[in-house]
């Protein structure tokens, strides 16, 4: 695996909320006074600027605790990630790979793809499966220790690490370096497109098509070009350009002819290498784009969708180009990194924002990511009509208010740009404060309300002090508006409203670090004539509901 990449974040630990006092002493002499808020930039939202709809899947889990997921009304959920490339639905079987030790592990009741679907279905949620892709699945394993392993210690006795709890499995290195020579059959059996046809079949005779309540949207494996590394005991062999055309589109075709009416989602690479270049190329084009056509391997993926559906009568192999994101930050909760953590949101859509991590100047100079916009632009270019999703991907710090604020900066930038699907990879805690960052989304004030499902045009003088969202309800066509105060002090600003006439009263709910396990409701704010100045707290996440009366 590249060192560069920055490691998936798995669950956080539970949250622990630290309180420091501060000793004064006060005479009569001097008294301590808050200091008095600064001025905001202004923020502006025009009702008459054009629209469009906002997909509620963008605020989709790939798991979440049960409870939380009936109070927010989680829309979709993905059963995806690593262990998912080598999943034996006839075994209920899979290997760990990297993960942990490269070992079979038999699903129990509660963990294999049926169970995850059913429980999707109990609570209204989507379902997003992954299907395997990579040519192996799991083999017929004990399910209890010792395990089929994939660099077992009688092939393979001198390795760095062996799981404490089995000796007999290893980490597949020594000295720092990738073993090689693994036996695939150790561990696992071949599974070509018709395997994972059988799969999409399996589960239309347990709950269906899509079309009748089935699953919905079927995954093109996991993190493909990370085949090599993820799961190099059978896959050591860096993935080429042909060799993800060839498998997508013959998996593709299995799952359509297994359920015409599902969805198909594609192709998850794992960050900016893959999402410009093949294994065999690296982390930018090289041969293996120059023999494709020069295109980068995103583009030259959506094409060869599209061909493949242009020369087998027309039917749609590809309905979301999906791709992971995590940013290259450094994951820690200092100032700077917090800081950083605000600004780097900028990557999924600002064309000015410089990378300042490896993928900008100080490593592979990649230009501004604008990571949602390029993938619309392309797939505007090679196969139009195609759906976008993000179905990994975590700022980081959801145990921290910071975390949440750039995680309610996310979820707005999904909705303002567009994004049909987003499932976030390690999902916050009900306590923490990430979680409030979607209920500010999804259950603002405790009685199920939700900010709106129409976006309409919203600005702010200076989006990284106060970044601004907003949407229309087509329920009750209530305006909502979420305000982010990305800064450590309170911040007064003026808000336009075009459009808006007469007076109304906007009400108010308010998160933030004076409280992190509520979410408070203010005072109503009176708004003469489409204006009214507010004053946002310190490290907030604000949300104004008013009604709208338009000319």
């Amino acid at each position: 695996m590249d060192a560069r990449r920055r490691r998936k974040l798995r669950p956080l630990a539970t949250l622990g909320v630290a309180v420091s006092l501060v000793a004064g002493t006060l005479t009569a002499q001097a008294s301590l006074q808050p200091a008095a808020a600064a001025a905001g930039p202004a923020l502006s939202v025009d009702l008459s600027a054009p629209r469009h709809p906002i997909s509620p899947d963008i605020y989709g889990m790939n798991g979440a605790d049960p409870a939380f997921a009936a109070e927010i009304g989680l829309p979709v959920t993905r059963w995806g990630g690593n262990a998912s490339t080598r999943y034996n639905f006839k075994n209920h079987t899979y290997n760990t790979g990297s993960d942990w030790y490269f070992e079979n592990i038999v699903a129990g009741p509660d963990n294999t793809v049926e169970a995850y679907v059913k429980t999707s279905q109990d609570r209204g949620s989507k379902q997003v499966v992954t299907v395997p892709m990579s040519g192996w699945v799991a083999k017929d394993s004990p399910d209890q220790h010792p395990f089929a392993c994939g660099f077992p210690a009688a092939r393979f006795p001198a390795q760095d690490s062996f799981d404490p709890w089995d000796a007999g499995c290893g980490n597949g290195r020594l000295d720092n370096a990738d073993l090689t020579g693994a036996v695939p059959t150790d561990t696992s059996i071949p599974a070509d497109a018709a395997f994972a046809g059988e799969m999409v079949a399996h589960l239309v005779s347990q709950f269906g098509t899509a079309a009748r309540g089935g699953v919905p949207i079927y995954e093109l494996d996991n993190e493909p070009v990370l085949w090599s590394s993820t799961h190099r005991d059978v896959h050591p062999e860096a993935v080429s350009y042909d060799e993800l055309g060839g498998k997508s589109t013959t998996t593709a075709a299995a799952i359509k002819a297994a359920d015409p009416s599902a969805a198909v989602l594609g192709p998850s690479g794992w960050g900016y290498c893959e999402w410009v270049a093949s294994g065999a190329d690296g982390c930018a084009p090289g041969a293996d784009a120059a023999a494709h056509g020069g295109l980068n391997l995103s583009q030259w993926f959506l094409k060869n969708m599209k061909d493949y559906s242009d020369t087998h009568g027309g039917k749609r192999m590809l309905d979301y180009f999906d791709q992971h994101y995590y940013p290259q930050i450094n994951g820690g909760k200092d100032p700077e990194s917090n800081a950083w953590r605000l600004r780097s949101t900028r990557s999924l859509w600002d064309p000015t924002y410089v990378e300042e991590s490896w993928i900008g100047p100080s490593g592979v100079n990649a230009p501004p990511l604008q990571f949602i916009r390029k993938m619309k632009d392309w797939v505007a270019q090679y196969y139009p009509g195609t759906k976008t999703a993000i179905t990994e991907y975590n700022w980081g710090a959801l145990d921290d208010i910071n975390g949440a604020l750039a995680q309610a900066d996310v979820l707005g930038i999904f909705g303002r740009e567009g994004l049909d699907l987003a499932t976030i990879w390690g999902e916050p805690q009900p306590t923490q404060p990430g979680a409030y960052a979607f209920r500010m989304y999804r259950n603002y004030d405790g009685a199920g309300s939700r900010f709106g499902d129409v976006s309409v045009s919203a600005a702010s003088g200076d989006q990284g002090q106060l970044a601004v969202y907003g949407a229309q309800r087509s329920r009750d066509k209530a305006l909502t508006l979420m305000v982010i105060n990305k800064t450590g002090g309170e911040l007064t600003a003026p808000l336009s409203i075009a459009g808006l006439h007469g007076n109304t009263k906007a009400q108010r709910f308010t998160y933030g670090p004076a409280d992190l396990g509520s979410i408070v409701r203010g005072d109503d704010l009176l708004v003469r004539h489409g204006r009214v100045t507010a004053t946002y707290p310190a490290n907030s996440i604000t949300l104004l509901e008013l009604p709208t009366r338009r000319r």
